[in-house]
């Protein structure tokens, strides 16, 4: 199978030196997944990342469901997790101007603590102007964390653009036979992110284990499918509380 084929020095990512973690990509808005939203607070929930996409972005005004969504989950990260602000660079159409502004309106409104660039490029010739995006959201505070989702592997050049790089996502049935990128055994897994929906929960173990051997530290893995009028990533999966527990610090009964 070509995900028990590892890259050279890739071993040490399956051997648990860093637990996995949670990269939740979106979310519906809170008014829709009030539970999502209220989990995510959980003592012992092993989140790594939340998104927060109000209307492909931050919207036009301050969403008060939003606002006070993301003023809990703040509270209740402390300095652990990270809330990101959606910002949709729709494979490198977004203009520099409008990316900025909207992570401008998304630290004012909503306090996020970093940026998940949705849609980014992957190529090497778009990677300059990722780069700038990227420094320039940067320069809007203390440690803002930025993750780039590509999907798929880009250029390895992007590694040292962002804090972590989304390398897949998609379906399961693509996923169970996905192959990892040679260059990426030349870093830590928490560079790393994959998201995979339609993952059936007889295949939830199976699913962490190509994880791991890939050498990805945080995933987001559903049994919501995707469809042309449906996001698998608005709502959690049937068996949250057993992907907590297998990879986090345990769920109360």
């Amino acid at each position: 199978m070509p995900h028990l084929t590892t890259p050279p020095g890739a071993a040490e990512a399956t051997t648990g030196a860093g637990r996995l973690g949670l990269g939740i990509p979106g979310y519906a808005h809170p008014l829709l997944a009030p539970v999502e939203w209220a989990e995510l607070t959980r003592p012992g929930t092993p989140l790594h990342w939340a998104v927060l996409n109000v209307t492909d972005g931050p919207g036009g005004r301050p969403d008060p469901h939003c606002t006070e969504a993301a003023a809990k989950l703040r509270g209740a990260a402390g300095a652990g997790p990270r809330l990101l602000g959606h910002l949709a660079m729709r494979d490198g159409e977004r203009s520099f101007g409008e990316l900025v502004s909207d992570a401008h309106r998304f630290r004012d409104w909503y306090g996020v603590g970093g940026f998940y660039l949705a849609g980014a490029p992957a190529g090497k010739a778009e990677l300059a102007s990722v780069r700038r995006v990227a420094d320039t959201l940067r320069g809007l505070g203390e440690d803002v964390r930025i993750v780039l989702g590509h999907g798929t592997h880009p250029y390895e050049g992007y590694v040292e653009a962002a804090d972590q790089l989304v390398t897949f996502s998609g379906a399961w049935a693509d996923y169970r036979w996905s192959q990892v990128a040679e260059w990426t055994a030349d870093h830590p897994p928490e560079r790393f992110c994959h998201l995979v929906h339609g993952v059936p929960r007889t295949h939830l173990e199976e699913a962490m284990r190509i994880a791991r051997w890939q050498g990805a530290g945080t995933i987001w893995f559903t049994d919501r499918c995707g469809a042309a009028d449906r996001d698998p990533w608005a709502s959690m999966p049937g068996y949250w509380d057993e992907i907590v527990s297998r990879i986090g610090t345990g769920v109360l009964e």
